[in-house]
């Protein structure tokens, strides 16, 4: 071992041992994700299209990008940590989130990935974010873990919200509903809803299981969808005036997206596909030929892009 080594190994040591004679958690330092071979074929949680590019997130910090959900290419991520949502405002400016309260931002359309947030000593994860604008985001998640960044991102601050965040319940899902509001539903019946980001009003919710997402409906108002296939919709969702959408299955629904129509598709247990009218009064299951549990979805020109369990497929259908 040369002198230099020595000295630079035995400096650390050091350290090591004043911090844990101080009592200070020695700090935890990210580690960038491995480019694999196999990435489009391991967990992956969720799916997005942002106008130009298809991008997923998964196990181990993998973010990957496609033009056509065929070809897949891996690129490269600052943190190791499971990524578990994305949101884009426009083809350019987009945020990542994930465990150790990871956050990622994107300014060039994905090429890069910075990271923003880094908390590994919290022992929690963010299982969804939504980005409003170029300077606003909010990022929600486990126990009630809530962030929000006025500022593109350059700061982010714990949001206080009492009437939602009190239980420390999940937050599974935050949306941006058409009006502009705020909305986010979680497990045991959460649901809440702001117009500012900062007023928080837990609503009334009408089933008491856990719901895994939720998408826009109308000007006001949203369709939920969650444990044993329980989906509701709403044209306000302050009204509390809920009606359930009979599927005629009583898979749990994780992910879900609209189409251009208006139409929505939720995905979910043992590769279930529902595709839901724009006016939310049927849902028609969509043979995917999958067995495995499905998290995300998103459309592509010729049918859609799902993943899960097993990575990412492209279903082609006539949609």
């Amino acid at each position: 071992m040369s002198s230099l080594l020595r000295r630079a190994l035995l400096a650390s040591l050091a350290l090591i041992a004043l911090t844990t004679a101080a009592g200070l958690p020695a700090q935890v330092q990210p580690r960038p994700s491995e480019i694999m071979p196999r990435a489009a074929q391991g967990l992956t949680l969720s799916v997005v299209n942002n106008g130009k590019h298809l991008f997923t997130v998964g196990e181990r910090g993998q973010i990957l990008a496609s033009n056509d959900g065929l070809a897949w290419a891996q690129v490269a991520v600052p943190v190791r940590a499971t990524l578990t949502a994305l949101s884009f405002v426009d083809d350019e400016i987009g945020w990542a989130v994930g465990h150790d309260a990871a956050i990622l931002k994107t300014e060039d359309g994905g090429k890069s990935w910075m990271l923003q947030n880094f908390e590994p000593e919290k022992e929690t994860a963010f299982l969804s974010v939504v980005a409003t604008d170029r300077n606003h985001a909010y990022a929600v998640g486990a126990f009630g873990l809530f962030y929000a960044t006025r500022d593109g991102g350059i700061s982010w601050a714990e949001v206080a919200a009492p009437p939602i965040r009190e239980e420390e319940l999940y937050f599974h899902s935050i949306v941006k509903l058409n009006d502009g509001s705020l909305f986010i539903a979680g497990e045991t019946g959460m649901l809440g809803v702001s117009a500012d980001g900062g007023r928080w009003q837990r609503l009334k919710s009408p089933y008491q299981g856990s719901w895994f997402g939720a998408l826009p409906h109308g000007r006001k108002g949203a369709l939920i969808y969650g444990l044993r296939g329980n989906v509701y919709l709403s044209d306000d969702v302050r009204g509390g005036r809920w009606r359930k959408l009979d599927l005629g299955s009583e898979a749990s629904l994780f992910g879900g997206s609209l189409l251009d129509d208006g139409r929505a598709v939720l995905v979910g247990l043992s590769g279930a596909v529902f595709v839901v009218d724009a006016a939310g009064n049927k849902a028609e299951p969509l043979r995917s030929g999958l067995s495995y549990s499905l998290c995300g979805v998103a459309p592509v020109k010729g049918g859609l892009v799902v993943v899960g369990d097993y990575g990412i497929k492209r279903l082609d259908a006539a949609l």
